[in-house]
């Protein structure tokens, strides 16, 4: 199931919007590589969180 910027794994909800896309976009792009789910989001969610780390983004949303 491809997944969107409305329509996301829970394990993304508290990243900023640009890393939880960046991984969005990784886990997409497994899914069509014939991963399954949860590993896709595994390896989405520590390359997207590298990709902020190495593009000073920051990574997780302010907690209230």
């Amino acid at each position: 199931m491809p997944w969107n910027k409305e329509d996301y794994p829970d394990s993304l909800k508290n990243f900023t919007a640009s890393v939880r896309n960046k991984a969005i976009e990784i886990a997409n792009a497994l899914l069509e590589d014939g991963y399954e789910e949860g590993r896709a989001i595994s390896i989405a969610t520590a390359q997207a969180k590298e990709w902020g780390e190495n593009h000073d983004k920051k990574i997780r949303k302010e907690k209230h």
